[in-house]
């Protein structure tokens, strides 16, 4: 048990971890709350809109992603997440003043979330990159895995007590709430000992976009676990999205019953983490393992005759889904040289939320057109074809060997030549 939580023995990290707790559950909560603001009170549960305000929130950091990266390795770290954290807390705080004064329109919504995507393409990039700092590279697999705790203990306890609130008090409550929580995380990285940190080399010069991309290109190991984060987070994680459709349109629940189905799949997503702290070094074969869980899983769920099914049924895939991202995760970090992490965790962020400006209209537009369930099948053969895409590049490629290792009954091992 201690081995999991080794990383909390580093008082900054214990810090960054606490107010980073809070700010995410203050995000699950308002992520919740802007879906059945868009869902049920501003729209007639029209799934193409919330793929819409989906797509709005993540194309400014798939846009910027070279811009946001290379920023992340030449600026303070520190003082990126700083500035990002005050602009979240004023942005939401702006939007929960729309809504209790009744001043709220969807097209406002549209516009407070694009600020809340430019926001988040900066933070991104620079908040992965920034655990690095924190503790030292022997304890960095552990303490991405604790990250990924912190983001999945949130989301076990966000969805579920918004949908609480939301029935109690509205959204708009909900929404300031959320405001509030980015001002502990204000705190927290204001508490941090600066002289106890390990900050990477500054990256200076022109030229360094290009100069990351060659190296990615260089590193074939590494550009197939951005293929695998592409899959399951970029094509197959619209739960956002099919969550609510199902749960409102399929099942037909309200918020209470829509904010379990998000903590359910965080219960599961807590023990993939939990288990990723805990596991030591990462491998290839619990990225693909992952994947494979999820396509098996979520297709059960989509063929779910109840709702009851359907919410059991995101525990095994809130499971499979963070098994594969926090292991990639860590594998990309662990991997990178200090000085050009900055930018490969922009093409993480990139990798895993930037095909979603593309993919959530599509699966919006599902919800409405082919029904609720084929917004579920979208991503199940997305993350299949893509499964076997890659487990047979990889058995092929010169410099990457995938091999069956029989002592340990057919999981997979990654190694390169």
């Amino acid at each position: 048990m201690s081995a999991i939580f080794s990383s909390l023995a580093v008082r900054n990290y214990r810090i960054y971890f606490s107010g980073a707790l809070a700010a995410n559950i203050g995000s699950w909560m308002g992520r919740t709350a802007v879906s059945w603001l868009v869902l049920v009170e501003l729209t007639d549960n029209s799934a193409s809109a919330l793929g819409w305000v989906t797509a709005i929130l993540f194309l400014p950091g798939l846009v910027l992603a070279p811009l946001t990266g290379s920023l992340a390795d030449r600026l303070p770290k520190l003082r990126i997440l700083m500035t990002t954290q005050m602009l979240y807390s004023l942005n939401w705080g702006l939007l929960s003043l729309l809504v209790l004064t009744g001043r709220i329109e969807l097209w406002m919504v549209y516009a407070m979330t694009v600020v809340d995507g430019l926001v988040t393409a900066f933070d991104n990039p620079a908040r992965q990159a920034f655990v690095s700092e924190i503790v030292d590279i022997t304890d960095l697999p552990n303490a991405v895995g604790l990250n990924s705790t912190s983001f999945n203990t949130a989301r076990l306890i966000g969805p579920g007590l918004a949908g609480v609130l939301i029935a109690l008090t509205g959204t708009g409550w909900v929404l300031l709430l959320n405001s509030t929580t980015f001002v502990a995380m204000l705190i927290a990285l204001a508490s941090m000992r600066t002289g106890e940190l390990h900050p990477a080399p500054v990256s200076r010069g022109r030229g360094k976009v290009r100069e990351g991309l060659r190296y990615m290109r260089r590193r074939p190991d590494l550009l197939i676990v951005l293929a695998c984060g592409v899959a399951v987070g970029g094509l197959g994680f619209n739960f956002t999205i099919t969550n609510a459709v199902m749960a409102t349109s399929l099942y037909g629940k309200g918020p209470g019953e829509y904010g379990i189905l998000g903590s359910a799949m965080g219960l599961g997503a807590l023990g993939a983490a939990l288990w990723s702290a805990g596991r030591g070094t990462p491998r290839l074969r619990y990225v693909l393992g992952g994947m494979a869980g999820y396509v098996v899983f979520n297709f059960a769920a989509a063929i779910s005759p109840s709702y009851e099914l359907f919410a059991i049924l995101q525990v095994p895939v809130g499971l499979a889904a963070i098994t594969t991202l926090v292991t990639a995760n860590t594998m990309l970090q662990a991997g990178t040289a200090e000085q050009m992490r900055g930018r490969v965790m922009a093409l993480w962020s990139v990798a895993t939320l930037g095909m979603t400006p593309l993919i959530s209209p599509v699966v919006g537009w599902l919800g409405d057109n082919a029904g609720p369930r084929w917004t579920v099948l979208f991503g199940v053969i997305a993350v299949a074809v893509s499964l076997v895409t890659i487990y047979f590049y990889v058995t092929r490629h010169d410099k990457i060997r995938l091999r069956l290792d029989r002592r340990r009954r057919g999981w997979l091992r990654l190694d390169r030549s």
